[in-house]
C-alpha cells in the first residue's frame, strides 16, 4: 500500500529525491510522513505533510529537506539537499490519521511502506 524507493549512494553535498507511492484511500485521507532508521539509532521521523499541504520537519533536516505531496499521483516525495553522511539510513514513508495538534511528536502512523536505503559518502 506504500511502496518508497530512490534510495542510493551520494555524495556528501548532493541530492537526491525519494517517492513514496500510495494507494489512493491511504493518500487521500492521511498525513503522510518519513522516517529514517541510522545503524545502531532509533527510527527518527524527519517530516510530515497533511492533505492541506501543511508541513513540518525535524530540526536535523530543517532547511535541508523538502516534502511534497502530487495528489493526481498519490505520492509524497523527500527532497534531500546538501546531504551529509550522518544522513546515511533506512528511509521510510508512511500514512496516518491527522493528529488533533500537528506535531511530530502526535503523528502515529497507521501505514508503513517498505524502507529504501541512502548511504552518503564523505
Amino acid at each position: 500500500q506504500l511502496q518508497a524507493s530512490g534510495g542510493g549512494l551520494v555524495e556528501a553535498g548532493g541530492t537526491l529525491r525519494l517517492p513514496c507511492a500510495a494507494s489512493g484511500t491511504i493518500f487521500s485521507s492521511n498525513v503522510m510522513g518519513w522516517y529514517r532508521q541510522a545503524p545502531g539509532k532509533q527510527r527518527e521521523l524527519v517530516a510530515v505533510i497533511t492533505s492541506g499541504g501543511s508541513t513540518i520537519y525535524a530540526d536535523s533536516v530543517k532547511g535541508r529537506f523538502t516534502i511534497s505531496r502530487d495528489n493526481a499521483k498519490n505520492t509524497v516525495y523527500l527532497q534531500m539537499n546538501s546531504l551529509m553522511p550522518e544522513d546515511t539510513a533506512v528511509y521510510y514513508c508512511a500514512a496516518g490519521p491527522r493528529p488533533t495538534i500537528l506535531s511530530l511528536t502526535r503523528f502515529r502512523p497507521l501505514y508503513w511502506g517498505q524502507g529504501t536505503k541512502l548511504t552518503v559518502s564523505s
